[in-house]
């Protein structure tokens, strides 16, 4: 984690953006000496679709959505 003062991170902001999303690099803006924000790489996110690696992991037997066969309706009974 790299800090700087404000006026440097004014200056130099399209090179932090890219320092950061190139290389993951966090940065703290300090103001008279005191941090006060973060510079950071937004965490990436799983499309809502994508299979969740341990989900990938599970396997199933049977088609959990086939239908009930007579006999298993019977036992249901």
């Amino acid at each position: 984690m790299k800090s700087l003062n404000v006026h440097e991170a004014k200056t130099h902001l399209s090179a932090l953006l890219v320092e950061i999303e190139e290389k993951g690099e966090t940065f703290v803006i300090c103001r008279a000496g005191k941090p006060i924000a973060e510079l950071r790489p937004v965490p990436r996110r799983h499309g809502r679709l994508a299979v969740h690696p341990i989900a990938s992991q599970i396997g199933l037997i049977e088609d959990p959505v086939a239908p009930l066969t007579s006999e298993e309706w019977g036992s249901l009974r």
